[in-house]
Parts: structure tokens; sequence; C-alpha cells
């Protein structure tokens, strides 16, 4: 579990009504600020895009329809209350999924097909009303759009029968055909009509690094030992590899924005994996790359940064250019909140073993994620007790 956070919280007028009407507790009332101090260049298509962004988000504000209280919570704007979504936000733990589970047991038929997509997204929105609407998908979904099948088996997880280990197998791969994930951009369309303004609705990707690692050692690992490997006797191989999947992912991030993605958040889930320095050289100037593109072609659509096992990573991830970073529940948000400094949004981070404990631990596990943090986004990786854990993050 975990929270987006922006800083210093200062004074700000919350409706009241809209809270209980919903039959939650007034949350506390406050207000934030926040800079990146990134500059970027940008072309003229770009700026004309950032114009007619900003054109309609003051339409919807003189129609008196805010974007949703995520997005501007990863903005670093001014917020009423916590917003809190669930990461892994559909799954068994809900009745609802499980039914379907046994209709359609193929986890890729379920994760690539539009109908299914969409009801799977929306199940546990219409049961907790999160803040954040995460598309039911997965980071390996573009793969075979590029030369790269995949297979999931229900005990091994991912399988690539072919991996990449060589300089010719290279020339499998080929540019990313997004005719071929047709079944993504229907799904945040449909996702964007259906929830509204009530969330946002959050695309991901996984990092050019991690995706690497399934590539080349055909499935999950424990220790990583064949592409850590290559990283010393074929450094060309997995440098080609890892240009041609960040080119790719770029692309990818733009097509989830342009389909209605509300806020991308890039998995570098295997990134702690690498000493920091090898961080520096194998995964770091790959995700820049990535998040340089997306923003010059849409910028102020926000980016979130997440790695397992970062805590010996977050400065680095700070200057990756992303918008918001992601804690896990091994780093201490007040020490995290005093490496990132005070004007950087954080996407962090309580124990998700809170969720079996019971709502006293959930309630006190979230205030304390807050008082270090400031104004958060919870989010937790397996909902159990999803009802006490939104009342405390409003609360």
């Amino acid at each position: 579990m975990a929270s987006w956070a922006c800083p210093r919280p200062l004074t700000a007028s919350v409706t009241r009504g809209a809270f209980q009407c919903a039959g939650l507790p007034l949350p506390p009332s406050f207000r934030v600020s926040w800079s990146s101090g990134r500059r970027l260049r940008r072309g003229g298509r770009s700026r004309r895009r950032d114009r007619e962004h900003r054109r309609a988000c003051a339409r919807m504000a003189a129609d008196g329809v805010p974007e949703p209280l995520l997005v501007r919570a990863a903005r670093g704007e001014p917020v009423e209350r916590p917003p809190c979504w669930m990461m892994r936000q559909a799954g068994r733990y809900q009745k609802a999924f499980r039914d379907l589970a046994k209709q359609y047991p193929s986890f890729r038929q379920r994760s690539e097909t539009t109908d299914l997509i969409v009801e799977i997204t929306l199940q546990p929105f219409e049961a907790y009303k999160p803040d954040g609407v995460i598309l039911f998908s997965d980071i390996l979904t573009p793969l075979p759009a590029m030369g790269i099948p995949f297979e999931i088996d229900d005990k091994k997880g991912p399988i690539i029968s072919d991996p990449i280990t060589s300089k010719d197998q290279l020339s499998k791969m080929y540019p990313l055909r997004l005719d071929e994930l047709q079944f993504v951009g229907d799904s945040l369309r449909q996702l964007r009509q259906r929830v509204g303004d009530q969330a946002a609705i959050l695309g991901f990707v996984g990092s050019p690094w991690t995706l690497s690692t399934y590539v080349v050692e055909g499935g999950t690992s424990a220790v990583y030992s064949v592409i850590k490997s290559m990283m010393h006797n074929a450094p060309d191989v997995l440098e080609a590899l890892l240009s041609f999947l960040t080119d790719q992912i770029a692309e990818y991030i733009v097509y989830q924005i342009e389909n209605g993605a509300h806020v991308v958040q890039i998995f570098d889930s295997w990134g702690g994996q690498l000493t920091p320095k090898d961080w520096d050289r194998w995964s770091r100037p790959y995700i820049e790359r990535m998040i340089e593109v997306a923003k010059s072609r849409h910028p102020t659509v926000p980016l979130a940064l997440y790695a397992n096992g970062s805590g010996g990573l977050l400065e680095r991830m700070k200057s990756t250019g992303a918008d918001v970073i992601g804690l896990d529940w091994t780093v201490d948000m007040a020490d995290a909140r005093q490496r990132l400094g005070p004007d950087v949004p954080v996407q962090g981070n309580v124990d998700p073993a809170l969720l079996f404990a019971g709502e006293e631990a959930i309630e006190e596990g979230v205030r304390d994620c807050v008082a270090k943090a400031g104004p958060t986004v919870c989010y937790c990786q397996e909902p159990i007790l999803l009802g006490a854990l939104l009342r405390a993050c409003v609360s």
C-alpha cells in the first residue's frame, strides 16, 4: 500500500456536502503547492497541445467540473483531500472477478478483450469508488505487437519461449504495431466515457530494463543471472534491446494518453535489482528518454515512476523527469521526503500487510503516512478491507 503526496499543506476550503452525501467523514482542509523546476524544449505542435489542454481545463472549470482529484494531486496542484486508489485494483479478492475468471480462465483473453477489460477495470470502482481507475492490463501486453510473443502460466507467470540473448535474435523484433493494441485504446476511451470526471483513468507501462529482464530471462527470475551476465559479456546486445524497447514503449505511453489516460505510471519493477551504479547505466537513461518523448508531445499529463526496492535510488529516480516518485513500504516516508525535497509529489507507502490487520491498524498506518508526507494518494496491493482504507484516507 502506498500514497501520492504533494508537499507543504496550507489552508483551503472543502465542499462539505459532497462528502456527507457520500457517507464519508469530512476530510481535513488543506492546500498544496508544487514546482518541478524542470524545463522542457517544446516544439510548436506541443505548445499548441498544451494551450488546447489549458483551454479545455478552463472550460471544465467554467462549467464547474474540475479535473479529477488524483490528476491535480499528481501535478502538485491544490487538492481538497487525499485521493486514494489501489494499484492491483481488480483481482481475486472480488467475487465478481472470480466468477468472471471461471468463465474466461485465460489471463491473456481477459486482458486483451475490450469488453472484459472494461468490465474488470470497473468492478472495484463500482464497489469502492476510488479516485483512480487503473487499466486492467499487463506490462508485457505490448510485446507481441513488436514481435516478442509470450504466454502466462497460472503458476509460473509470464513465459517467453524464445528469449533474446544474441545480436542475431534482435532482428526478429519490429516497430510497435499499434493496430494490434486497439483493445487498449478502445478500453481507455470507454473507461473515460463510463467514469467521466469521477476519477482519473490510469494507464501504465513497464520500463525498458524491467521488460528486458523478461525478454532475456524468458520469464520471471530470482537472481537475473542471464541479463546481468549480458551487461558485462554482451553489452552491445543489451544496449540495442533497451534502445529498441525505449522507442516502442515511449510510443505506447503516448498512445495511452491520446486514448484517454489521465496519468501513466512507469513500472521499473525490477530496477531495485540493480546497484545504483548499474541503474544509472542500464535503466535511468532509457526511462529519461521515454519521459522526454511523452512530455514533448503531452507536457501536462503526469507521469509516475515506481520501482520495487528503490530505497537506494530515490534521488536518481527524481532526476529522470518523472512528475511523481513511487515508494514502497520499505522506505520511511519522512526519510524519502527529506531526500527528495519538498517539491516532488510522492507515491507511497503504507505496508500492504496492514490490510489483514483490521480497521484500527489501517487508520493508524494511513495517518502516519499522511503526517510524514503531506496530503497523499493512497494505493494498496492486495485489497481486503478497502472500505476501511478509503475511509482512513479521507478522514
